[in-house]
C-alpha cells in the first residue's frame, strides 16, 4: 500500500479537482496567459464609431435623437463604408420625426445596415423579454443578436454564432458583419490575443461633422457603431483583467472570424494519454531514480506540454486543455515532498521558531525591572516604540521613559502600580502617561503593569503600547459623530444641539432664532444620469456655497441625502431671516463648478422662526420640513415661511383620513349615476358611477374634497373595489329588470398595483352574473404610467372578457396620442375643459374636431363630457360625436332617482310596444 500511496494521492487530487470544477478555472487561466504571451494586431477591417465622452459633451445627454443616427448613416455611406452595424437599442419609439428620418436613411443606404436584437431578463424571473428593432426599422435592415454569455468568474470568453429568438435562429452581430453563416454551430472562443487597442476607432461626433481625415479611415471598412463612454455602462470584463466596451467586444469577435481565429477546445484524448504516460513514468521511476531527477523530469514535462499548447494556440485556432496534466504534476511534486520530509523534526523546529517569534517579536513593548525600578528586559517592540536600543536602556531607571510633566508628582510609579496589580482581579493595572522617544518627541503611552516575587526579590513588568493612533481615531470618531462625512458640515445631532443652545440663549435675551431647511430640486436626476460620484461632488459644492454664504455666523448642517439646514441667531447674523433666505436662494442662481462640469442647481427653502415656528429644536426642525414640503409643491426655487396653517392643513388631512376609514366601516359611501346618452336622439346608452360621501353631520361631501386623500391613502384599494362591486351589482339589477344599462366606473391606480385586476374583474362578473358588455372601465394617464408592459397585458385580458376600456380625460395629459397607439382601448372621453368652451373658443373646437376624426379612424367610441346646453350637443353631433354626458342630460343622482327619470320611461315604451 505504501508503494502506491503517491499514485493514489494523484488520483484523489484529480478526482477532487474534477468534482469541484477547479480544473475549469485553471484551464481558463492558462488559456488567458497564452493570450497575454501571443499579442497580435487587428486586421484593421473593422472600425468602431465610438459614442464616447467627447461626443456626449458636444451633442448632449444620451439617448440622442435618431435623426443623428440617420445623418451618421448618410456620412458613412458617402465615406464608402462596406457594412454598418449599430450596437444601439432601437426597440422603443422616440419622437416620430426622428424615427421617420432614421427609416428613410436605412432605406436610402440600401437596407444593408445591421440592427441589434437582444434578450432581457424580466424582473419577476419569468421568460426573458426579447427586444427587437421597431418594425419599420427591421423591415429596412439585417437582424443580429448581440447577447454574450458571462461565465461564473464574471468574464466573457465565448461568442455564439447565433441564438434562437422565438421560432427563428438569429445570427450574431459579429458573424453577420464577417459574412459567415450560422449553420447551428456551437459558440467559439474569442481570440483575446488580438489587442483591443489595435482596433481602429473614430469618434461619433467627428464622423457626424464630416471630418475628412476621419472619413478617409472608413473607406471599404466594416463599421460597428456603439457606446464606449464610461457613463453609458456598456462594459464587459474579459481575460487578463481587461474591461472593454460592448462595440469593442463585438469587433474582437468579428476580427476572430475574419482572421480565422475562432478558437475551439481540442479533444480530451490527448490529455488522457498524457496523464497515463506521466503516471506510468512515475510508477516505474519512484524507487529507482533519485527525487531530484524526478522533480526535474516533472517540471520539464509540464514546461514542454505548456510550450506545445502555446505554439498550437498561436498557429492554429485550437486550444489544448493542459489543466489536468499540470494538476497531476503538482500532485506528484507534493507526493515527493511528503515522502522526503522528516515531519517530527520539522514540527519541532516550527514550534520552537513560533515560540521565539511570539516572545521576541511582539508589536507591543515589553519592559521588566528589578526591585529598584532599573530595566532588566527590553524587547524589540520597546525599541520600535521609543527608539532606544537594548544596550542603551538595560540598567537605566524606568522613569527615563516618561516625559517631564508640569507636576512632577504626576509621573506613574511602577512600584505602586505593580503592587496595586496584585490586589485586583487579573493581576494588572492599566494607566496612561506621556512617554518620550529618543529624539525627544512625546506621545501617549498605555502601560499594563504587573509584579511578582522572584528569587532576586520583587520584580516588575509592563506591556507598553503607543496609543497615538488610537487617540487620533477617537478624535476622528468624535468628529464623525458631529459632522457629515461627505461634506464636512455639521450633522443632524450637532445642528439639534446648536439649535437648542441658541433657543436657551435667546430665552434670556429675547430675539429670533431662524432655521432654514434646504432641499435640492431635481437632484435625483443628477444621480441617475451622471452617477452617485457626480452627485457627491455636487453635494460638496452645495455645502461649500452654503458655508461661504453663512460666513461663520450660523450653523450649517447636512440633514440627509439632498437636504441641508442652516440655524442662526438673527441678531448676530445682522439681517432678517427672510432676507437671509432670499440671499441663500439667489446664491444658487450661479452654476456650481464640479471638476470639468458645471451644474445649475435650484433650491427650495422652508423657514421656521422661534418662537412662532416652534418652541424647541424638535419643533423647529419638524416645522421647517413642513415649510420645505410646501415650497417644493408650490414655489420651487423659492422659500416658504412656516405658518400654523401649514400644520393645520396636515392635521386636517390626517383627520379626514381617519373619518374616511370610519365612513368605510359604517357604509357612508353611496354611488350616484350620471346618464350617458346617444347625442343624435337623446336615448340612454349608459351611466357613469360616481362616488358620494354622506357625512352624518356635514351631509354630502364633495368628491373633490375627499377623493385626493383617498387616492393617496391605504383606503384607496378598498374603496375602489367597493365602487366596482356596487356598480356591477346595480347594473345586474337593471339588467334583470329588462334594462341593459352600460355602467362606467373609474379605475384607481391602487387596483392595478395591488394584484391581478383582470382576474378580479372576471371573478366579479361571475359572482354578479353581469353581462361583460354592460361594464365599462375608464382609465386615466397616471394609471398608464405605471409598468406599461404589465398594464398592457392586463387590459388585453380584461377586453377578452368582453369588458370595454375607455381613456378618460383625454387631452389633458402629456402623452395621450402615444397611448392610443400602445394600449388596447375601445374609446375615449373628451375632457369637459374642451367641451365647456366649444362654442366660444375656436381652438377648443379644433381640438375636439380633430380628436373625433382621429378616433373614428382608429375605430374608437367618443364620449364628450360636460355638455350643459342643446347648442353644444348639436355642435358635437355635427362633428360626428356619438355619445355624451353632462348636466344638460342629467346630474349625478342616486340609483332610485335614476330609475324613475330614465328607466321607467323606457319600461313604459316597451310595454306600449
Amino acid at each position: 500500500m505504501k508503494r502506491y500511496r503517491p499514485h493514489i494521492l494523484v488520483v484523489i487530487a484529480l478526482a477532487i479537482v474534477l468534482s469541484t470544477g477547479w480544473h475549469g478555472a485553471l484551464r481558463n487561466a492558462l488559456t488567458d496567459l497564452r493570450f497575454a504571451w501571443q499579442s497580435r494586431d487587428a486586421s484593421g477591417n473593422v472600425v468602431v464609431v465610438a459614442i464616447d465622452a467627447p461626443s456626449i459633451d458636444q451633442i448632449g445627454v444620451w439617448p440622442w435623437p435618431r435623426r443623428l443616427h440617420a445623418e451618421l448613416l448618410h456620412r458613412l455611406e458617402a465615406a464608402g463604408a462596406r457594412d454598418i452595424a449599430f450596437d444601439v437599442d432601437f426597440s422603443t419609439p422616440s419622437d416620430p420625426a426622428s424615427d421617420e428620418a432614421f427609416v428613410k436613411a436605412l432605406r436610402e443606404v440600401g437596407g444593408s445596415t445591421i440592427l441589434p436584437s437582444f434578450k432581457q431578463p424580466t424582473p419577476n424571473g419569468g421568460a426573458a423579454h426579447v427586444n427587437r428593432p421597431l418594425k419599420p426599422f427591421g423591415n429596412q435592415s439585417w437582424p443580429a443578436v448581440v447577447n454574450v454569455a458571462v461565465e461564473s468568474d464574471g468574464l466573457v470568453r465565448r461568442y455564439p454564432f447565433g441564438e434562437r429568438l422565438g421560432d427563428a435562429l438569429m445570427p450574431s452581430m459579429a458573424v453577420v458583419l464577417a459574412g459567415q453563416d450560422v449553420n447551428r454551430r456551437p459558440p467559439f472562443l474569442i481570440d483575446f490575443s488580438i489587442r483591443a487597442t489595435s482596433i481602429p476607432s473614430v469618434s461619433y461626433i467627428d464622423v457626424l461633422r464630416g471630418d475628412t481625415a476621419t472619413l478617409d479611415k472608413l473607406r471599404d471598412k466594416k463599421i460597428i457603431v456603439g457606446a464606449t463612454a464610461l457613463e453609458l455602462g456598456d462594459r464587459f470584463s474579459v481575460p487578463n483583467g481587461r474591461i472593454v466596451s460592448g462595440p469593442v467586444l463585438q469587433a474582437l469577435a468579428a476580427e476572430s472570424v475574419l482572421q480565422g481565429r475562432m478558437l475551439r477546445w481540442t479533444s480530451d484524448i490527448g490529455m488522457i494519454l498524457g496523464l497515463g504516460l506521466i503516471c506510468l513514468l512515475m510508477m516505474y521511476s519512484w524507487r529507482r531514480i533519485a527525487p531530484g531527477i524526478r522533480v526535474t523530469v516533472l517540471i520539464a514535462s509540464g514546461a514542454a506540454v505548456e510550450l506545445v499548447a502555446a505554439l498550437v494556440q498561436a498557429r492554429w485556432p485550437l486550444v489544448i486543455d493542459t489543466s489536468l496534466f499540470h494538476i497531476a504534476i503538482i500532485a506528484y511534486l507534493t507526493a515527493i515532498a511528503l515522502d522526503e520530509i522528516d515531519f517530527r523534526s520539522l514540527l519541532g523546529r516550527i514550534a520552537e521558531s513560533r515560540f521565539h517569534r511570539i516572545a521576541m517579536s511582539l508589536g507591543d513593548g515589553l519592559v521588566c525591572t528589578d526591585e529598584d525600578h532599573r530595566i532588566t528586559v527590553w524587547n524589540p517592540g520597546a525599541s520600535a516604540i521609543f527608539g532606544f536600543a537594548p544596550a542603551e536602556m538595560i540598567g537605566r531607571p524606568f522613569e527615563t521613559l516618561c516625559a517631564v510633566p508640569v507636576d512632577v508628582g504626576a509621573r506613574p510609579s511602577m512600584h505602586d502600580a505593580a503592587r496595586q496589580a496584585l490586589l485586583v482581579p487579573g493581576g494588572a493595572v492599566v494607566v496612561e502617561f506621556e512617554g518620550r522617544r529618543k529624539n525627544g518627541e512625546t506621545f501617549p503611552v498605555e502601560a499594563s503593569f504587573s509584579g511578582w516575587q522572584g528569587t532576586d526579590g520583587f520584580q516588575y513588568g509592563a506591556i507598553l503600547r503607543d496609543i497615538s493612533v488610537r487617540k487620533r481615531e477617537v478624535e476622528r470618531v468624535k468628529y464623525l459623530a458631529e459632522h457629515d462625512a461627505l461634506t464636512g458640515l455639521a450633522n443632524r445631532n450637532t445642528l439639534h444641539a446648536g439649535l437648542a443652545g441658541m433657543i436657551a440663549d435667546v430665552r434670556r435675551r429675547p430675539r429670533e432664532v431662524g432655521l432654514l431647511v434646504i432641499g435640492l430640486d431635481g437632484f435625483q436626476q443628477i444621480n441617475n444620469m451622471l452617477g452617485h460620484s457626480a452627485g457627491d461632488r455636487v453635494l460638496r459644492a452645495v455645502a461649500e456655497r452654503l458655508r461661504i454664504e453663512a460666513d461663520g455666523k450660523a450653523v450649517v448642517a447636512r440633514l440627509s441625502g439632498d437636504e441641508f439646514a442652516i440655524a442662526l441667531d438673527c441678531a448676530e447674523a445682522g439681517e432678517p431671516i427672510v432676507a437671509f433666505a432670499e440671499r441663500i436662494a439667489q446664491a444658487f442662481e450661479a452654476p456650481l463648478a464640479t471638476g470639468t462640469r458645471q451644474h445649475r442647481v435650484r433650491i427650495s427653502i422652508g423657514v421656521a422662526v422661534y418662537p412662532e415656528g416652534g418652541h424647541n429644536a424638535d419643533d423647529l426642525l419638524s416645522n421647517g420640513h413642513l415649510a420645505l414640503s410646501r415650497a417644493k409643491a408650490t414655489r420651487r426655487g423659492g422659500h416658504v415661511l412656516f405658518e400654523a396653517a401649514i400644520r393645520q392643513e396636515l392635521e386636517n388631512r390626517l383627520t379626514l383620513e381617519s373619518e374616511l376609514a370610519l365612513a368605510a366601516d359604517r357604509g357612508e359611501f353611496e354611488l350616484f349615476y350620471q346618464p350617458q346618452v346617444r347625442l343624435i336622439d337623446g336615448s340612454l346608452v349608459g351611466a357613469e358611477a360616481l362616488i358620494r360621501w354622506r357625512h352624518p353631520v356635514r351631509g354630502y361631501v364633495s368628491p373633490a374634497e375627499f377623493m385626493p386623500v383617498v387616492n393617496t391613502s391605504a383606503l384607496s384599494e378598498r374603496i375602489a373595489n367597493w365602487v366596482m362591486e356596487t356598480a356591477c351589482r346595480q347594473a345586474r339589477t337593471w339588467e334583470v329588470s329588462g334594462n341593459g344599462v352600460r355602467v362606467a366606473i373609474n379605475l384607481s391606480p391602487s387596483q392595478l398595483q395591488s394584484g391581478d385586476l383582470a382576474h378580479a374583474v372576471a371573478a366579479l362578473l361571475d359572482a354578479t352574473e353581469l353581462s361583460p358588455s354592460l361594464l365599462e372601465i375608464e382609465v386615466t394617464e397616471d394609471i398608464l404610467l405605471h409598468d406599461e408592459i404589465r398594464v398592457l397585458d392586463m387590459f388585453k385580458r380584461i377586453q377578452q372578457l368582453g369588458v370595454r376600456v375607455l381613456f378618460d380625460d383625454f387631452g389633458t395629459g402629456y402623452a395621450s396620442l402615444s397611448y392610443l397607439k400602445k394600449f388596447p382601448l375601445d374609446g375615449l372621453k373628451i375632457d369637459r375643459s374642451f367641451v365647456f368652451g366649444l362654442l366660444a373658443n375656436s381652438d377648443d373646437a379644433a381640438i375636439v374636431g380633430s380628436t373625433i376624426g382621429l378616433s373614428k379612424q382608429l375605430g374608437l367610441t367618443v364620449v364628450a363630457e360636460g355638455i350643459e346646453n342643446r347648442a353644444t350637443a348639436d355642435f358635437l353631433v355635427s362633428m360626428g360625436c356619438e355619445e355624451g354626458q353632462g348636466y344638460f342630460f342629467g346630474r349625478p343622482m342616486p340609483a332610485e332617482a335614476f330609475e324613475k327619470q330614465f328607466l321607467a320611461a323606457e319600461l313604459v315604451a316597451v310595454s306600449a310596444a
